[in-house]
């Protein structure tokens, strides 16, 4: 006898077998026949996907290295998001520390420009390859093809440089288990944990666990363990992760929820191809009505005398040609059924759904904005927008800042930057904010003017509308500035339409052109 069981694996009760409906929600039905085998895994946020990350990152990897769609989307995340880099703008908090804003004002502008001085150079990546606005967008893309991204802050103060901090970026593959013990309840997929979930530590492959070289030695099965923090609190790790649930301690690529749909469409994709190439180099078909005993009689009892008779016979194929055929034989067109009629209609609509689960609009997946008039481009690149703000604020959250925190902390210790309650009052000294690439503009004309009526009634400042385009509002009025003395010095003058006229001798303007 068959035992029903309930969603939780217990026998059923008698009294619910024979009720309609065996779940008061449809959802949760184990009799209806589209949700029968549908019996997902129940586990824990680490369960569900430290077990199956190695897969999914390689899936990641394969699609973004050959599947030109994956690989533009990252790209377009990628430029949208960080773009050139994210640029520091220091707002200390002056009222926290008892200041002015003239002296916040001051305090900013030095610490910007020490910032760019070592931003700016490769002297902060361990490596000696990167700036800081290139590891910034290789942070990024890690994230995105691998869910995660691993750095280590570094003290390198032999190397003469004007600041000792650096930072190695980490393959996060190289983040596991040392010797490749089972995951325990303090010890997850190579992060230690304490009581609450919180990391103490992170267990590091000296080596890449697919790395082809040899000669490496003992390194190549050796772990580094590498606390958090310092014993006086200075970040050792930076793990930058999206969290789904709690208690996920890796992060997961974001082409996972995809992936299946994605590797189909490229097989799709390529059997199309390959039958539309097969189909084109067909040109017709020559029928015979002659069966294989008539051919056997015409040619002494040997077919393979009418095949090589065929294989000698040399047409070539030009215009206005006639063709001569076997007595009998009869040329048939050959009329391609492929590409298919709705393979257009059939391909952008998994698109569509690909563009959904990456929360990129179809338009900008796919850079086609010929279907499209400004309004439904401007309501689609805006929803766009509320994402890629929303990610840019997160590299900022755990990735920018804190590596800021740390090179301010030294700066600040090296006498470079005067700020003499650093760790009592730390939040207000290093806040700050992060600009990002401009959005730039559908419709120029539409949109400045729409910028324009925002400031005049109130609704916006210049800070919030120069950010929006990338730019720095205090760098744009000091070259505004510039460019007003400049055409002073030169004897010209800006009309009301800031149009510039050049003075004549006698006294009358003229446009410049």
């Amino acid at each position: 006898m068959v035992q029903l069981l309930d969603s939780s694996g217990q026998p059923m009760k008698s009294g619910l077998r024979f009720k309609a409906s065996d779940t008061a929600h449809r959802a949760a039905s184990l009799r209806a026949r589209e949700l029968a085998s549908w019996m997902p895994l129940l586990g824990s946020a680490d369960s569900d996907l430290l077990s199956e990350l190695p897969t999914l990152v390689s899936r990641s990897r394969d699609l973004t290295r050959n599947h030109g769609v994956a690989a533009g989307a990252i790209q377009t995340l990628v430029d949208n998001v960080i773009g050139t880099g994210l640029r520091l703008a220091s707002i200390p908090d002056y009222r926290a520390l008892g200041k002015t804003k003239e002296w916040a004002d001051d305090w900013a502008r030095g610490v910007e420009s020490e910032w760019r001085a070592w931003s700016e150079s490769t002297a902060c990546d361990a490596a000696n390859a990167l700036t800081f606005h290139g590891m910034t967008a290789l942070v990024f893309r890690a994230s995105l093809i691998n869910g995660e991204a691993l750095a280590l802050p570094l003290w390198l103060d032999q190397r003469g440089a004007s600041y000792a901090t650096t930072i190695q970026m980490i393959e996060a593959d190289r983040l596991s288990n040392p010797a490749g013990v089972q995951d325990s309840k303090t010890l997850r997929s190579g992060i230690e944990i304490d009581a609450y979930g919180a990391a103490v530590a992170y267990h590091i492959r000296k080596t890449h666990p697919g790395d082809a070289y040899i000669g490496y030695g003992q390194d190549r099965e050796e772990w580094l363990r590498v606390p958090v923090r310092t014993q006086f609190g200075r970040l050792r790790v930076l793990h930058v992760h999206d969290k789904e649930r709690t208690g996920q301690h890796r992060g997961k690529p974001l082409l996972t929820s995809i992936m299946p749909m994605f590797k189909m469409l490229d097989h799709y994709e390529r059997s199309e191809l390959q039958a539309a190439v097969v189909n084109a180099m067909i040109a017709a078909f020559i029928e015979t009505p002659l069966d294989g005993e008539a051919i056997g009689e015409m040619f002494g009892g040997s077919v393979e005398d009418y095949l090589a008779a065929r294989n000698e016979w040399d047409i070539k194929l030009q215009g206005g040609s006639i063709i001569p055929v076997f007595p009998g034989d009869k040329v048939s067109p050959f009329t391609p059924s492929r590409p298919n009629s709705g393979y257009g209609q059939f391909v952008e609509n998994v698109l569509r759904h690909i563009g959904a689960g990456l929360n990129i609009p179809f338009e900008l997946l796919m850079k086609d904005f010929s279907k499209t008039n400004y309004s439904s481009a401007r309501a689609a690149l805006l929803e766009a927008w509320r994402y890629f703000n929303a990610r840019r604020q997160w590299m900022a959250t755990y990735w920018a800042k804190p590596v800021y925190e740390l090179w301010l902390e030294e700066a600040i210790n090296r006498g470079v930057i005067d700020a003499p309650d650093f760790y009592e009052r730390r939040a207000a000294w290093t806040r700050c904010k992060w600009i990002g690439p401009g959005r730039g503009w559908v419709d120029p004309v539409k949109e400045a003017k729409a910028a324009q009526l925002r400031m005049q009634i109130g609704l916006s400042t210049l800070e919030d509308e120069c950010a929006s385009q990338g730019l720095d509002w205090e760098e744009v009025l000091e070259q505004l500035a510039r460019e007003k003395a400049k055409i002073t010095e030169l004897g010209l003058t800006i009309n009301d339409t800031n149009s510039i006229m050049t003075t004549t001798e006698d006294n009358t303007e003229e446009p410049q052109p």
